[in-house]
């Protein structure tokens, strides 16, 4: 690989989002939530700039879910277009997640990280 090849893959790196949303869903939640959560994923999956996304998850004592979603983009444009194809899909379909979410009493944290190279000392 060239010095120049390097660059341009070290940018295209550097460009790269993860999107991770971390949920909290109470038990009685879980199967109206995979059901959303199949549907977004597989729609998000087709969008311009999607890379790939992981699905992590782990049930408290009382069966409530922590469900963690990292999502990889190609830019934060690409996020934000995703984000609007989105709520134009909801809208064609007639769906409310907001409603939906806090009817079941979800909670979100949502946020957009940049892969870090830690030195070593």
């Amino acid at each position: 690989m060239t010095f120049l090849e390097g660059n341009i893959m070290e940018n295209q790196r550097n460009d790269l989002v993860s999107l991770i949303d971390k949920f909290f869903v109470p038990a009685a939640a879980k199967t109206e939530f995979y059901q959303m959560i199949a549907m977004n994923r597989g729609f998000l999956q087709k969008l311009p700039g999607f890379i790939e996304d992981a699905h992590y998850e782990h049930s408290d004592e009382q069966g409530n879910l922590r469900y963690v979603t990292v999502a990889a983009w190609g830019s934060t444009q690409a996020i934000d277009s995703a984000k609007e194809a989105v709520q134009a899909e909801y809208e064609r379909q007639g769906f409310d997640a907001a409603t939906m979410i806090e009817r079941l009493g979800i909670t979100i944290d949502r946020g957009i990280y940049r892969e870090v190279e830690l030195q070593t000392i």
